[in-house]
């Protein structure tokens, strides 16, 4: 059977592929290991990507395929960079969205509008396998980098473009930021509590094109590993939220009324969502199915008859009347802590969670029973970082693990890379 990495490079490019310079960051493990027959290298391991990448949707995607041991090179403005290096300082001086998206990664500067700049960037995708952008729609066709002018140079090329409703349409050129898309694709109307509109608090938007490019570029890479042929991708952010939004888009089927803002509790399952305990805070919980509303009923609320009362006699009968079941609920554990709660929930198979802050996600048991944080270097000194899901400590040590890199500074690479292009600065 063929290897992940024979399929994934161009049947041509493979010796050709840029490495990582000598002393660069990103000389690593995957290279000596693999050339001494020692540990096997990452899956993406020879593969280069070119990234012209901004704020998150882009620099998410091309994270997780440095991740998997791609060599990612960050194309940024000179100077100034990534304008996401700037949405504050919370990381000792650093931003917090851009340590987060752009580890594993080597940072060129070039000023595309300059013609030297420009011919350094179309000399590196003569040896690179993708080529991601996110640049305003219709920006890179006029850089000349759109798959239609790349392909017959460079046929096995993958070019990613990711905006925010796609390269063509009424609204191809209409800005694009994550709160916006999620107003456009209805997730604002299933958010909030119905008084005012609000929108997911991470950058939803952007995430779901970020992994929606990540998995088509894999798709390409394993149909290119058997034809040979390079292809466009085009992620919308408005496409990728509104795949997510499948369950309250059929909830509407034939024009039926949609799901009722409802917080932190579910439109259409009760109960489900937040209930106060006796010190105040909340427990989160969910009832799926009628076993476990005759469990919680009993083993939970010390009320059995309340399992066959006919205003809560089935999910229907209990989401329409939630407002009496929630004082019943809020009664019941106000005579508990949080934690007894929990505990009870928890002896009764009743699905729970804390409603958790930031902090307490840092220090969360579960997490470091896994031993789920390493470090990564950042022109600040290192930081704690989460490993990719699905990798492991113990792949890491066994020298498979996750690449976990350094966070560039500006063109912190530029020396570097021009040296194995034989071009000088």
């Amino acid at each position: 059977m063929k290897s992940f990495l024979s399929l994934t490079s161009r049947p041509h490019a493979l010796s050709g592929a840029v490495q990582p310079a000598k002393g660069s960051h990103l000389t690593s493990q995957l290279y000596s290991s693999a050339s001494s027959g020692g540990h096997r290298p990452l899956p993406l391991a020879g593969v280069t990507v070119v990234s012209l990448e901004q704020a998150i949707a882009a620099p998410f995607c091309t994270r997780q395929l440095a991740d998997l041991g791609a060599r990612v090179i960050k194309v940024e403005r000179p100077g100034v960079g990534d304008f996401a290096r700037h949405y504050d300082t919370r990381v000792g001086g650093l931003a917090s969205h851009f340590v987060w998206t752009n580890r594993s990664k080597e940072s060129l500067a070039l000023d595309l509008k300059r013609e030297k700049d420009h011919a350094v960037l179309m000399k590196l995708l003569e040896k690179a396998d993708v080529l991601v952008q996110n640049l305003a729609p219709g920006a890179s066709a006029r850089l000349g980098l759109s798959h239609e002018t790349l392909k017959e140079k460079h046929p096995g090329l993958i070019v990613c473009d990711i905006s925010g409703y796609g390269q063509d349409g009424p609204y191809r050129d209409k800005k694009a930021y994550d709160l916006l898309i999620q107003s456009e694709a209805g997730m604002l109307s299933v958010t909030g509590t119905g008084k005012e509109p609000a929108k997911v608090g991470i950058s939803i938007a952007d995430i779901a094109a970020g992994m929606y490019a990540y998995s088509n570029i894999l798709s390409a890479l394993l149909q290119r590993g058997k034809d040979g042929q390079g292809c466009q991708i085009d992620i919308s952010m408005l496409e990728c939220m509104v795949e997510w939004m499948g369950f309250p888009m059929y909830y509407t089927f034939d024009n039926a009324p949609g799901p009722v803002p409802a917080g932190a509790s579910h439109a259409a399952i009760y109960p489900y969502g937040p209930f106060e305990a006796g010190d105040g805070q909340s427990v989160m919980l969910g009832i799926q199915n009628e076993r476990e509303w005759v469990s919680f009923c009993s083993d939970v609320l010390s009320q059995p008859d309340l399992a066959t009362d006919p205003r809560f006699s089935s999910n229907s009968q209990r989401t329409q009347n939630r407002d009496e079941l929630k004082s019943i609920i809020h009664d019941a554990f106000s005579k508990f802590t949080t934690d007894e709660t929990i505990a009870r929930l928890d002896e009764a198979s009743i699905a729970n969670a804390s409603v958790n802050d930031m902090k307490e996600v840092w220090d969360h048991a579960q997490l470091q029973a896994r031993d789920r944080w390493t470090k990564v270097q950042t022109p600040v000194g290192a930081i704690p970082a989460l490993l990719p899901p699905g990798s492991s400590k113990s792949a890491e040590r066994a020298g498979y693990g996750a690449q976990m890199g350094s966070v560039p500074q500006v063109g912190e690479h530029n020396e570097a890379i021009l040296a194995e292009l034989g071009l000088s600065n």
